[in-house]
């Protein structure tokens, strides 16, 4: 959320520009737009109102409840309901719904309309009843039974007449229908009687002539109280039979289960029975008996024959009782088997003798609900019949007009403020969602969490963006020297320090400089870092970028000035090919002459050598190199050097393609020191990212300002 409202805070102008554009644009097009007056009649539609047509629930089956509330609603809106209000107020004679104002139009001239020739009135209204039905609005009231019927006109007269005309329409339509409705019951009716008095003398009769034919004087009482009442006790019988059986036939699965020759007195079958418990206590004591003797007498000693005499007896004793126990478990299993099996069959007799019965009754009652339904037919009808007769000519309106239609004072619409209102909120929304879009597209690195967070990479220094006057490459190859307070310069002293931490045991460091595209500030950055170390340490700035060679430019070395190329081919000594940074210590091997094809020098053993022959003269040998994605020169000086500085230029390199060349500085065995993010707006990061926020202008600019000057002047 807070990377949204930081999207936001940068665009916060554009945003309520685009915002104010919008809301312009309504106030021109409400200016502009008719107003509309709305008229409102509340029509009360009596679900309930009376019995003398309930005629409708023969032959419609229509209840008065909340769906026929609905119904009603919607005839409200019908077709036949607007047509009838459009001819009763002849409303095509107003302008605003005249469809004959269209023949003088281009169209109809070349020929292109449709329209008759000949208007009728009847024409007229299907012309009119398109706009007439846009217009009206027909709202049930929730919670009741009251209706608003609404019309929209230009014109507030005419929209409360013809609000007040549709409501009165609809009860006339609504009361012509019934009529006729009614009318035609009541002649379908004495058609029906004929009928119905027929079939119910036929029910009747075959009624009669079962219950002659199969005895039956009161069957439902009489037969089914003695069935029912055995089938009861016999139910209730056959479950204790079910349980005992269960009990014993588990009690009859524990012996049967084992094994043969197996001591069956261990059982919980057997071992619930008192006598084999006590045939085991006695077995018990007899064999603890004999332990005891046993340690004292020999087996010839009396004592202990009879001991031994005693266990035995015992032994046997259990073995009888165990013996007899399981035939007991045996024999009860099989009578409860029995039992269950006689109790199953005298079930099945008794629910035969029921179903039986059943039958007989069900037939029975098939024959009584014929009779029944045809007597309550044959009632119904006769009652209906003379209902309609009766009330045939008295018709009372199934809605009124409980608050008529006025004419209204304002209009409707359009609402000017709330349209404006909505436009501008409209507009500020559309103008977030675009700068939010814009920021997710972007997939450049923004921030120095961006460059932690995609690259997986430490971020090594932060540069800051020079102003125009300070990006030609003279002046900004020797900003550390020429401005040594400026933020920049700190940035530099950052990353020497990040440097110099990153190999503290290390007497002589060797740094490659390199970058994903050109244009991204490495050669600048690899100028100045030099200079940041030659304060301290005796360093060698090699410029091995021998296709486009930029630090010779920078640094406003003569053009043809041998260097890199010349030593490893050995066309030069070492003294010819390096050339002094004035104003500093820093020592500088330009690229030398551009050779055909510089990466077989760089590959080449001599290369390796010199880099070798170069550190025992230098501590620290920084190397601008060209860029990863271009040529594959910098996979091949990484893989020699102790740490490679990937510069990304900010809100302009994507990531995606930074951090595929790092991946293949790190397939070439070469080590990542740490990205430098380049060209870093810090003003704007302050306000919308939160970085180098307060403290940094403040802090660069002030109480640091003058350390770093001193420091200079000691250099």
């Amino acid at each position: 959320m807070l990377e949204y409202w930081r999207s936001i805070l940068k665009r916060k102008k554009q945003i309520i520009g685009f915002g104010l554009v919008v809301a312009l644009l309504a106030v021109v097009i409400v200016l502009v737009m008719t107003p509309v007056y709305r008229s409102t009649a509340t029509v009360l539609i009596e679900a309930n109102k009376s019995k003398l047509l309930s005629i409708e629930d023969v032959y419609s089956g229509i209840s008065q409840n909340r769906e026929h509330f609905q119904t009603q609603v919607e005839i409200i809106k019908s077709r036949e309901v607007a047509i009838r209000t459009i001819e009763k107020l002849k409303l095509w004679e107003h302008e605003e719904f005249d469809p004959r104002a269209k023949e003088g139009s281009l169209l109809a001239s070349i020929g292109f309309s449709d329209e008759p020739k000949e208007w009728t009135d009847k024409l007229l209204a299907e012309a009119v009843y398109e706009s007439f039905s846009s217009k009206l609005t027909v709202e049930p009231i929730r919670l009741s039974q009251l209706a608003k019927v609404s019309f929209d006109s230009s014109d507030a007269a005419l929209a409360a007449r013809v609000a007040n005309v549709t409501a009165e329409v609809y009860i006339e339509t609504d009361l012509e229908a019934r009529f006729k409705l009614t009318r035609q019951a009541s002649g379908w009716l004495q058609d029906q009687l004929s009928d119905l008095r027929k079939k119910l003398n036929d029910s009747e009769k075959a009624l009669q002539e079962f219950r002659e034919r199969e005895g039956i004087v009161d069957l439902k009482s009489v037969t089914q109280s003695g069935a029912g009442r055995q089938i009861e006790e016999v139910m209730g019988r056959l479950v204790e039979a079910r349980m005992k059986r269960a009990e014993a036939e588990g009690a009859y699965q524990q012996i049967r289960s084992a094994p043969k020759g197996s001591d069956l007195s261990s059982l919980p079958a057997v071992l619930r029975n008192p006598i084999v418990a006590d045939a085991k206590r006695a077995e018990g004591i007899a064999e603890r008996k004999l332990s005891e003797v046993s340690q004292r007498y020999g087996k010839e000693h009396p004592r202990y024959v009879q001991a031994e005499s005693e266990l035995e007896s015992a032994r046997d004793n259990l073995r009888r009782q165990v013996d007899s126990i399981v035939a007991s478990v045996i024999r009860e299993y099989e009578v409860a088997r029995g039992t269950e099996s006689t109790l199953e069959g005298v079930l099945n007799s008794a629910k035969g003798s029921v179903q039986v019965l059943n039958r007989k009754e069900g037939e029975l009652s098939i024959y009584e609900r014929e009779v029944e339904a045809n007597r309550q037919m044959y009632d119904m009808f006769i009652k209906r019949t003379k209902e309609t007769n009766v009330t045939g000519d008295l018709q009372t309106p199934i809605a009124r007009v409980v608050d008529p239609a006025v004419i209204a004072d304002k209009p409707i619409k359009p609402k000017k403020t709330q349209i404006v209102v909505i436009a501008f909120v409209l507009g500020l929304f559309l103008g977030v969602l675009a700068a939010l879009l814009r920021d997710r597209l972007d997939n450049t690195l923004k921030t120095t969490e961006d460059v932690e967070a995609r690259l997986k990479q430490p971020i090594l220094t932060t540069l800051p963006l020079l102003s125009k006057e300070e990006v030609q490459r003279t002046k900004t190859a020797r900003i550390f020297l020429d401005q040594p307070k400026s933020i920049y310069a700190e940035a530099i002293r950052t990353a020497r320090t990040g440097v110099l931490l990153s190999g503290i045991d290390l007497p002589r460091r060797t740094l490659l400089v390199t970058s994903s595209v050109p244009g991204e500030g490495k050669t600048t950055f690899s100028i100045n870092l030099a200079m940041a170390h030659a304060h301290t340490k005796k360093t060698l700035l090699i410029d091995a970028d021998m296709r486009r060679p930029a630090v010779s430019k920078g640094l406003e070395i003569p053009v043809g000035a041998k260097g890199l190329s010349n030593f490893v081919a050995g066309s030069a000594t070492l003294q010819e090919c390096l050339q002094s940074v004035e104003g500093s210590s820093l020592m500088l091997m330009p690229s030398g002459s551009i050779p055909p094809n510089p990466l077989e020098l760089l590959l080449s053993q001599r290369f390796k050598e010199t880099l070798e022959h170069l550190g025992k003269h230098f501590e620290v040998i920084i190397i601008d190199s060209p860029p990863v994605e271009l040529v594959s020169d910098a996979l091949v000086i990484a893989a020699l050097t102790n740490g490679t500085i990937y510069v990304s230029k900010a809100e302009s390199t994507p990531y995606q393609v930074a951090r595929k060349g790092i991946q293949r500085i790190r397939r070439a065995d070469g080590q990542i020191l740490g990205v430098v993010l380049n060209q870093f707006d810090m003003a704007k990061a302050g306000k919308y990212y939160g970085d180098y926020s307060g403290y940094g202008y403040q802090g660069y600019q002030g109480g640091y300002g003058v350390t770093y000057g001193e420091e200079s002047g000691k250099a």
